[in-house]
């Protein structure tokens, strides 16, 4: 099971870290060569965007490709099908006229108490609606998109009201359970936080469950499941959807993104989580890149955070708890010992009782690592990673055991530091009470392409308790925090039924409180958005600007003097008439000019596009991301809208989200990635992975345009074992390169390409 988890093609949950990492100059690189496509008999399934009718251009594709075989149309939101045919068939594709665009099916995987009074919710006097009625999301329908919930915990059973299995195609949306494979528990810690209502309280506790079951055992399902329960349920009336998965694609056009943004276009406020790739820039993944939808990243509620730091030294290093193991209570100082990637032999080969084990991320599951170190009596377990940056892991089962997540930057400094020391490092943890930071693993923007901001707010995503089958855990991730904004629409519409979700969605935006972080700057936009969701300032809003964030693009250095000209929406939800004023940042650089409208007076209910202009000269600004702030005053609150444009072409990461595995014939391999500007040359350098030590190019491919690509290779010319892959993509004189390992073979490689829930 774990060997078909690392090798499959997919793209990942949002409680699943996606793995990005700086290789080697290109300099180094040896001649590169030039490789075939591959077996054109080879079977692909593909998703099709028609320009005009469905059932016609069906019609007209199974003319010209008899052998293709449709499996699903979607006519709701999607406006398309998937089907199946042979790879050498696909060329004939592009020349029919109706066909807008064609994408390879990728692979989905599953990946309050405090929290909930924190963002203004629960049973607070604040929360009522006009009438005076206290709000719990009566009546209010949320689709839970996910693994299933266990419509028989006690604190759902009660609001659990139908859906349906996408996965096994009948009415049953259960989890998975262990006699049908890896079981799953993701969908129920969702839909707890949204609407449970027993000993724990959701943040809409009397809202409507329903539960679509588009990702099976093990947490995996594929694009075009995701996109069937999204059309499902907005055929079954809900007013809601939340998704908290996502995938490692940067860009705003990816099928399930434009699936968000139809659902949008029919009246339903769709939720999903930013992705839990951070703390970089550009890591926010689809279907967080849809426009309309409400992305949603991580910050913390009110938590005792614990630091661990040495005798003498200043520095200090957070500690990210991990779900299923206990949380890092340690009162007395403990030695510490490098155990590898904790391994049996490793552990065999160490005294561990009494001190914490250090162990890298990879190799073998979180699960296995955590519950050695038990038996090896270790009195604690930190695992640093094995890529850049924070990550999100937990436990299977539940482990009597204090197990922590570091940064791999943090990780390598501990053991440059017991190395150099002469003697046994004791660490020694300090507490501190914290809140209203951002999570390091969530998610950053902006989208790709469009350059809008992303995420859209922030919500609590730490050390969330909700339910589970048969029980409760804590959990991380940006998949906890979804569903509170989730929650939160539910009281919004509760209150005001007839608003549209871009309403709701600008009364959370427009009520947001700023975040700062800890040398007191406020966070930019692309990592908070317009701020952290505030429930009860939501629900009063009697003022509403839309959108609540605002993108100018990009220039170019050699740009002309241009005027760009956005228009936005002033909505008045007050009772009595409001003189709104528009004002643009104070301190405007050299180059800039804004222009906005004198006053604009708008009577109760009334709302107006409004004109907001920047005059810019690029080549006196600096390159790189400019932002700030446009204040609409005039509302019983002053509404902040943050902006954003940029100067030369972005510094994104020019491939994403690679993954390799077997193909479907013997002594075959299929790997995919994104390219969110297309590329000039990517490919795939194998080392040795002790000597990094070239070997040779699995793939070399050139002139690729915008979006997924993927390719075959048959019959390498490689003994079976374990390999690090240096993907590199060149475009626009930039050259990005990622580093993973890649198995030739069936053994199991360390882990970069990640699984949920270990």
């Amino acid at each position: 099971m774990i060997l078909k988890k690392v090798l499959a093609i997919g793209i990942m949950l949002t409680i699943v870290l996606t793995f990005f990492s700086v290789g080697i100059e290109a300099a180094s690189y040896p001649e590169r060569p030039v490789f075939s496509e591959g077996d054109e008999d080879r079977k692909e399934i593909v998703i099709v965007t028609a320009k005009g009718d469905v059932e016609e251009l069906i019609k007209e594709v199974q003319e010209m490709v008899p052998e293709a075989v449709i499996r699903k149309k979607f006519i709701t939101l999607y406006h398309g099908f998937t089907m199946e045919l042979p790879r050498r068939e696909l060329n004939k594709l592009t020349t029919i006229d109706q066909i807008e665009r064609v994408d390879r099916l990728a692979y989905f995987e599953a990946d309050l108490d405090v929290s909930v009074p924190f963002i203004g919710a629960g049973d607070t006097k604040e929360l009522m609606n006009r009438g005076g009625k206290h709000l719990t999301g009566k009546g209010v329908k949320v689709a839970v998109i996910d693994t299933g919930i266990d419509y028989q915990h006690p604190d759902l059973q009660v609001n659990y009201k139908g859906g349906y299995d996408i996965v096994d195609d009948d009415n049953d949306p259960m989890e998975t359970l262990p006699r049908q494979g890896l079981p799953t528990l993701h969908g129920t810690h969702v839909a707890g936080i949204i609407a449970a209502n027993g000993k724990i309280k959701g943040v809409a506790p009397e809202a409507e469950l329903y539960a679509y079951r588009a990702l099976g055992p093990g947490g995996q399902g594929t694009t075009e499941q995701v996109i069937e329960a999204i059309e499902k349920a907005v055929e079954d009336g809900v007013d809601i959807i939340n998704l908290s998965l996502g995938n490692t694609v940067n860009g705003p056009d990816w099928p399930t993104s434009i699936a968000l943004d139809r659902a949008v276009e029919m009246g339903v406020v769709a939720v999903t989580s930013n992705g839990n790739s951070g703390p970089k820039m550009w890591t926010v993944g689809s279907p967080g890149t849809s426009s309309k939808a409400i992305s949603v990243g991580a910050s913390a509620p009110p938590i005792k955070t614990p630091y661990i730091t040495m005798f003498g030294e200043d520095k200090e290093i957070s500690l990210l708890p991990m779900g299923g193991a206990l949380p890092w209570e340690l009162k007395k100082d403990f030695p510490i010992i490098d155990v590898g990637y904790g391994t049996k032999e490793e552990f065999d080969e160490l005294e561990i009782k009494g001190k914490i084990a250090l162990i890298k991320r990879g190799l073998i599951p979180f699960t296995d690592k955590v519950l050695m170190a038990k038996e090896a009596g270790a009195e604690a377990v930190i695992i640093y990673n094995n890529l850049s940056g924070a990550f999100v892991g937990a436990v299977e089962g539940g482990v009597k055991l204090s197990a922590v997540s570091i940064t791999k930057e943090d990780g390598e400094w501990l053991l440059a530091y017991m190395k150099n020391e002469k003697k046994d490092v004791r660490l020694r943890t300090i507490y501190r009470e914290e809140q209203d930071f951002i999570a390091p693993f969530s998610s950053r923007g902006p989208v790709t392409h469009s350059w809008e901001v992303k995420p859209d707010l922030v919500a609590p995503g730490v050390s969330i308790q909700s339910t589970i089958p048969k029980g409760y855990l804590s959990l991380n991730g940006t998949s906890m925090s979804s569903p509170h904004v989730a929650g939160a629409a539910a009281l919004i519409l509760e209150a005001h039924p007839d608003w549209s979700p871009e309403q709701v969605k600008a009364a959370m935006m427009n009520t947001a409180v700023k975040l700062y972080d800890n040398q007191n700057e406020l966070y930019y936009p692309h990592e908070q958005g317009a701020g952290r969701l505030q429930v009860d300032k939501a629900v009063s809003a009697s003022s509403l600007v839309y959108p609540g964030a605002l993108t100018f693009g990009k220039w170019s250095k050699d740009d002309r003097r241009e005027t760009r000209t956005i228009m936005f929406t002033i909505d008045n939800q007050d009772t009595v008439s409001r003189t709104y004023h528009v004002v643009p940042p104070f301190e405007v650089p050299d180059g800039v000019q804004w222009k906005v409208p004198f006053a604009t007076t708008l009577a109760p209910g009334e709302k107006k596009q409004i004109s907001l202009s920047i005059d810019l000269m690029p080549s006196v600004l600096a390159e790189g991301l400019h932002h700030g702030e446009i204040f609409v005053e005039g509302g019983r609150e002053k509404i902040s809208v943050p902006f954003v444009f940029f100067i030369q072409e972005p510094d994104y990461p020019r491939l994403m989200s690679f993954h390799f595995g077997h193909g479907d014939k013997e002594h075959s391999y299929r790997y995919e990635l994104y390219l969110p500007g297309g590329a000039e040359e990517v490919g795939i350098a194998i080392y040795q992975p002790d000597t990094f030590e070239f070997v040779t190019y699995l793939d070399v491919q050139y002139d690729l345009s915008r979006g997924m690509f993927g390719g075959e290779i048959h019959d390498i010319e490689l003994e079976d074992g374990i390999y690090k892959a240096l993907v590199y993509a060149n475009q626009d004189g930039r050259e990005d390169t990622l580093e993973t390992f890649i198995t030739i073979g069936n053994e199991i490689p360390p882990k970069s390409q990640e699984e949920s829930y270990e």
